[in-house]
């Protein structure tokens, strides 16, 4: 693009002085439908994305508000026409209190043991930043992440047979506080290298050992990324089946990915009950994603304007 310099000459007494005017360019005109193209794809995919995790949604609180009999003779999304609590009943009488105190059981045990010792070793890794020890310590958290739960499922059946504790929610609890840690420790050492060392300096001033700095400083600075890890470790745990499926064989030890399973009837299975089911398990973790969002946010997005 040019520009158009206009030269003059303006007299001052017996001098001379040239003086340079610069003509403004004129705008150039775009094209608008690269803009609006970009726009209506992005509002498609957006829509698309909307309505894949809405519809399954959708599709789960209705088919469970209908009778078998209804399942059968509706359309999949279609408004029950009788709509019905008869699934929910038979869910709830069907000991789902047992199963969803020993899902609660195993899934705060996991996150409890997980977050303790991610973060005890977390801060070890960080205060010793550039030895040998802390390099090597962290490489061996992030191995586990490279170990797939299928693959070591047989030496842990093993393992917990030799320690006498198949059958029980505890052989559930610790092999999955174990899988968890490598990911939780990555999270809780990324953040807590983010905290000016001068605060622990700080600290060391005032004669505070490493305990004090690890409950006075470190937890309280490094809430929101508890929070996140707490709910990803949770989220995994209340999920998870083949441990349970593994490990336990008694009834009153089931949780509640293992009990969808006893609405499979010999010939069929009852679809609006195993909806139901799900409903109802689903409750307790979106309730604590909606108490804990603000901190799980603010985990999600730390360190990401640095």
């Amino acid at each position: 693009m040019s520009t158009t310099v206009t030269k003059t000459r303006t007299t001052t007494g017996r001098e001379t002085v040239p003086t340079h005017r610069a003509v403004p360019p004129r705008p150039v005109r775009r094209n608008p439908v690269p803009g609006l193209l970009r726009r209506a794809l992005t509002g498609g995919a957006t829509l698309f994305w909307t309505a894949l995790v809405v519809v399954p949604i959708y599709w789960l609180v209705v088919t469970s508000l209908r009778s078998r009999s209804d399942f059968t003779s509706d359309s999949p999304l279609a408004l029950p026409g009788h709509p019905t609590l008869d699934s929910y009943r038979t869910v709830l009488d069907s000991d789902f209190t047992t199963y969803l105190l020993n899902s609660v059981i195993v899934t705060a045990g996991t996150v409890v043991i997980a977050l303790t010792v991610a973060l005890m070793a977390a801060f070890s890794i960080v205060r010793n930043a550039g030895t040998r020890f802390s390099r090597v310590s962290f490489r061996l958290f992030l191995l586990g992440l490279a170990i797939p739960l299928q693959a070591v499922i047989i030496p842990v059946y093993l393992l917990i047979i030799k320690m006498h504790l198949y059958d029980s929610l505890l052989a559930i609890v610790l092999p999955s506080a174990a899988f968890a840690l490598p990911i939780t420790v990555m999270i809780l050492v990324s953040f807590l290298r983010d905290v000016p060392r001068s605060l622990f300096e700080a600290m060391i001033v005032d004669g505070a050992g490493d305990w004090r700095m690890l409950w006075s400083l470190a937890v309280p600075l490094a809430r929101p990324a508890l929070m996140t890890v707490a709910v990803y470790d949770g989220l995994q745990v209340w999920n998870g089946f083949l441990f349970p499926l593994i490990l336990t064989q008694s009834g009153d030890k089931a949780v509640l990915p293992l009990a969808l399973t006893l609405f499979r009837g010999q010939f069929g299975i009852d679809v609006p009950s195993t909806m139901a089911a799900v409903v109802l398990s689903t409750l307790p973790m979106l309730a604590l994603f909606i108490m804990a969002r603000r901190q799980l946010v603010a985990g999600l997005t730390a360190g990401f304007s640095k």
